[in-house]
C-alpha cells in the first residue's frame, strides 16, 4: 500500500537515545580501552579469525585480510601482528650477513647469526683490518721480504681471539680461512713486488682487504631490545628491490668493492622468521610489474627462499645469471586487500591465493545497537585524546552517529570505514575553534560547509533549471510527461538531480521505442528496464494481446547517455499519462526500478536523489505539491537533510513509499488505478480501463487503416487489370 512518511520515518535522528554523558572526555576515566580495542569491538568475528591465522607456524598458512579501505583494516591488523609478534611463541630473532666467499669469488657467503652478533661481527672484523693494515708494515724488511714467522704467529693469535669474542660455530669456517688468505696474498705480493723493486708500496690493498668485512644485512638488535618476539615488517612500497633485495650498482668507492659488500637485504629478509605486511594494491599497481611482482612472490611462498638479484641488469642475465644463490626464509605473509583486487588478482593468477588459507574478512557496516554506538562514542573518545582534539558533546557524537548511518545509507547499521569519521571529527574541530568542547551545532555547520564545497556542478545544473535552459516543471499537471531523478557521481561530490522524461503513444505495431537507445545512448542495465516495463504492459492487457501501440520514450535533454533502471517506473507513468491522456502532477518526482510483476525494486542513491530534487523545488518555488515517490524498499536507507525532514513536518514537501507501479500512478493521476478481472479487462472509470480502451480505439484504428489500405490497393489492381 502507498505510505505517505512521517518526518521520523525519514532519519534515525529520532531513534538515537540521548548519551548518558556530558562529554566523549567522560568516558575516558570510565574505560581502559585503547583506540585499537574500540576498533576490535565492532569487528570481533575478524579480530577472531586473523588472531588464529597468526598464532599457525606452519610454512604456507599466509594470511588473507579483505575489507573496504577506510575500515580501519590495516591499522588494526599492524596492530594484531605486534601484538601477536610480543606474546606468541618465542622465535629466535637472528641477524643476517654476506660475508666473502673464498671459494667462490665474487660470490657472497650467507649466514643467519643470533640477534646482535651480526652487528658485533662487523665491528669486530673492521678492528681486525685496522690491525691487520698496521702490523702488515711491520712484517716486510727493508729489502721488501715479508717475515711469514711473525705475520703466521700474530694471524693465528687474532683468529684465535676473534673465535673467542664470537663463539659461533657457523663463523668458524670463515675464520679459519683468515690465515691462509692472508698469507697467500703476502706471497703474491712479495713476489711482484721483489720483481718491481717497489718496497711496501702497494702492501695495502683495499680491494682485498675488503673481503674481511662483513656485510649485515638484517640487524635485529632493535626488536632484540624492545622484547619482540618476532620481527614485524610493513612494506608500503614495494617492488622488486624493496622486497626481494638488490645489488646496488658499482659507482664511486664502491666500484672497488667485492659484489657481496654491494649486496642490499629487501623487507622479506627483514621480516625472516616473523611477519611481512603487504598490499595487494600496490603490487598489482606497480606500472609494468605488477604481474611480475607476484609470479616472484608466488615463488617465494611456494619454495620459500629467495635470491637478491642485480635488477637493473636482470633482463640481460637471464636464467642462471645469480651468482649470490638462494637463501631460504621463512615469513608469513599477511596480505591487505579491497575485495575487489582480491577477485580480480584471482581471475589473473588464480593459484596465488593457495597460500593463503586463511581469509579474514572486515565488515563494511554492523548492526546499529546500543553497545556499538557506545562502542563508536569511546573510539571518539580515545581519538581526541590521541589528536589533542577538544572533546565532542553527546548531541555532537550523535550527529557524529547520524552520519556513519548515513555513509552507509541505512537506519538499522553504522558505517565502519572510520576514515571518515576521523575526517569529519577534524573539520568540527576547526569549525569549533577556540571552543572547550565541539557541540552538534559545530558538527553540522561542518557537515554544511563540506556540501557546499562538493556543490559546484549541482549548482550548475540548478542555475540552468531556474534560467529556463534545461525545462524542468515543478508546478502544475502535464500529459505524458514526469521528473526522473539522476544520480550523479563525480570525484567526491555526489548528488540528485531530476530530468525530464516524456512519452508520446499512437496506433501501430512497433510497441515501445527507447529513443536513447536507438540513438546507442543508453546502457544495457536501462535496456533491460524497458524491456520489462513493455512486459508488463502487455502483460497487463493481455486480452488485447498483440497492442496495436506504438510509443515513444526519452530522456528530454540528457546528451551523456543514460544507465541504470532506476528510472523505469518513471518512464512507465509517462507512458500510461500519454496513453490515458490522464495529466501528472509536475511537482512529484519518481524513482524506482520495475519488475514484471509490477513490484517496485530499491535503489541506489535515494537520499542524493531526494535531497537534490527538494533545493531544485526551494529554488522554483515550494507550494506543499511537490515530493518525490520512491519503492517502500528503499524507506529503511532514508537518512535525509535536516531541511528536508523540517520542510516535510511543516507540510511543504512530501515523500510517498509505494509497493506497486499503480499504487505511484493512482496517486500522480488522482485516478484510481484499477482491477485487473478474470477475463483480462479492467472495468469502470479507472486508469487501466481508460488505457485499455485506448489500446483498443488503437486497433480499431489500425484494422481501419489497414481495410482503407486494402480497399485502395484492390482498386489499384482492378484498374490495373
Amino acid at each position: 500500500m502507498m505510505q505517505v512518511l512521517s518526518p521520523e520515518e525519514m532519519t534515525v535522528s529520532y531513534k538515537l537515545s540521548p548519551m548518558s554523558f556530558e562529554s566523549t572526555a567522560d568516558l575516558l576515566d570510565a574505560s581502559e580501552l585503547s583506540l585499537t580495542d574500540y576498533g576490535w569491538k565492532l569487528q570481533p568475528e575478524a579480530q577472531k579469525t586473523l588472531m588464529m591465522g597468526l598464532s599457525l607456524q606452519q610454512d604456507g598458512c599466509n594470511v588473507l585480510v579483505l575489507g573496504t579501505p577506510g575500515s580501519g583494516r590495516a591499522g588494526l591488523t599492524l596492530a594484531a601482528m605486534k601484538a601477536s609478534a610480543m606474546t606468541g611463541i618465542d622465535t629466535t630473532l637472528t641477524d643476517l650477513v654476506a660475508l666473502y666467499d673464498f671459494s667462490q669469488q665474487s660470490c657472497a657467503n650467507y649466514i643467519k647469526l643470533p640477534a646482535g652478533l651480526g652487528a658485533q661481527l662487523r665491528t669486530v672484523m673492521e678492528s681486525f683490518i685496522k690491525s691487520l693494515v698496521a702490523e702488515m708494515q711491520q712484517w716486510v724488511d727493508a729489502n721488501g721480504q715479508v717475515n711469514f714467522s711473525q705475520a703466521e704467529t700474530w694471524l693465528e693469535e687474532r683468529v684465535d681471539g676473534l673465535r673467542s669474542q664470537l663463539s659461533s660455530a657457523k663463523l668458524s669456517p670463515f675464520f679459519n680461512l683468515i690465515k691462509p688468505e692472508v698469507l697467500g696474498y703476502l706471497q703474491a705480493w712479495q713476489q711482484v713486488g721483489s720483481e718491481g723493486d717497489s718496497g711496501t708500496d702497494g702492501l695495502v690493498n683495499d680491494g682485498f682487504l675488503s673481503r674481511f668485512r662483513v656485510n649485515l644485512l638484517v640487524d635485529q638488535r632493535a626488536n632484540l631490545t624492545s622484547g619482540i618476539k618476532q620481527p614485524v615488517v610493513e612494506d608500503k612500497d614495494p617492488g622488486f628491490a624493496a622486497l626481494f633485495g638488490m645489488l646496488e650498482t658499482a659507482a664511486g668507492e664502491s666500484a672497488q668493492w667485492p659484489e657481496f659488500l654491494r649486496l642490499r637485504a629487501g623487507s622479506v629478509h627483514q621480516a625472516d622468521g616473523g611477519m611481512l605486511l603487504l598490499h595487494l594494491r600496490d603490487l598489482m599497481q606497480d606500472e609494468g610489474n605488477g604481474s611480475a611482482l607476484l609470479e616472484k612472490l608466488y615463488r617465494l611462498m611456494r619454495n620459500r627462499e629467495v635470491q637478491i638479484e642485480d635488477w637493473a641488469n636482470h633482463a640481460q642475465q637471464g636464467a642462471g645469471g645469480n651468482r649470490h644463490g638462494a637463501l631460504p626464509v621463512h615469513v608469513k605473509i599477511v596480505m591487505i586487500a579491497s575485495r575487489e583486487d582480491y577477485y580480480d588478482c584471482l581471475e589473473a593468477q588464480p593459484d596465488f591465493f593457495d597460500f593463503f588459507p586463511v581469509k579474514v574478512e572486515f565488515e563494511d557496516r554492523v548492526a546499529a545497537t546500543l553497545d556499538n554506538y557506545a562502542w563508536v562514542a569511546g573510539y571518539i573518545a580515545r581519538k581526541c585524546q590521541q589528536q589533542v582534539m577538544p572533546h565532542f558533546t553527546s548531541a555532537a557524537v550523535n550527529v557524529l552517529l547520524q552520519f556513519m548511518h548515513r555513509l552507509e545509507e541505512d537506519q538499522g547499521r553504522i558505517s565502519t570505514r572510520f576514515v571518515h569519521l576521523d575526517q569529519l571529527m577534524h573539520e568540527s574541530a576547526a569549525v569549533a575553534a577556540e571552543a572547550r568542547l565541539v557541540t552538534d551545532a559545530h558538527v553540522k555547520q561542518a557537515l554544511s560547509a563540506r556540501l557546499l564545497r562538493q556543490q559546484f556542478f549541482e549548482t550548475q545544473i540548478r542555475d540552468s533549471i531556474i534560467d529556463n535552459e534545461l525545462l524542468i516543471q515543478v508546478h502544475g499537471s502535464v500529459v505524458g510527461q514526469v521528473n526522473g531523478l539522476t544520480h550523479i557521481e563525480l570525484g567526491d561530490a555526489s548528488f540528485g538531480s531530476p530530468i525530464r522524461i516524456t512519452a508520446r503513444c499512437y496506433p501501430g505495431r512497433s510497441g515501445v521505442i527507447n529513443i536513447d537507445r536507438e540513438v546507442n545512448m543508453s546502457g544495457p542495465t536501462h535496456d533491460k528496464g524497458i524491456y520489462i516495463l513493455q512486459n508488463w504492459l502487455s502483460a497487463s492487457f493481455w486480452a488485447l494481446a498483440p497492442l496495436s501501440l506504438n510509443a515513444s520514450l526519452v530522456f528530454e535533454q540528457e546528451y551523456n547517455g543514460v544507465e541504470g533502471d532506476s528510472a523505469s517506473c518513471a518512464e512507465l507513468f509517462a507512458l500510461l499519462s500519454a496513453l490515458t491522456g490522464l495529466p501528472i502532477k509536475q511537482g512529484m518526482a519518481v524513482t524506482g526500478a520495475l519488475n514484471q510483476f509490477g513490484e517496485v525494486m530499491p535503489i541506489g542513491g535515494v537520499n542524493e536523489k531526494i535531497e537534490g530534487y527538494f533545493r531544485v523545488c526551494q529554488a522554483l518555488g515550494l507550494n506543499g505539491e511537490q515530493g518525490v515517490i520512491i519503492p517502500k524498499r528503499n524507506q529503511r536507507h532514508l537518512l535525509l537533510d535536516e531541511t528536508v525532514v523540517t520542510a516535510v513536518n511543516n507540510g511543504m514537501f512530501k515523500i510517498i513509499a509505494i509497493d506497486h507501479v499503480l499504487e505511484g500512478i493512482a496517486h500522480l493521476t488522482d485516478c484510481e488505478a484499477g482491477v485487473q478481472e478474470a477475463d483480462g479487462t479492467y472495468q469502470g472509470d479507472t486508469l487501466m480501463a481508460r488505457a485499455q480502451a485506448a489500446l483498443a480505439s488503437y486497433r480499431q484504428t489500425l484494422e481501419r487503416n489497414q481495410a482503407r489500405m486494402a480497399y485502395i490497393q484492390q482498386q489499384q489492381d482492378h484498374q490495373h487489370f
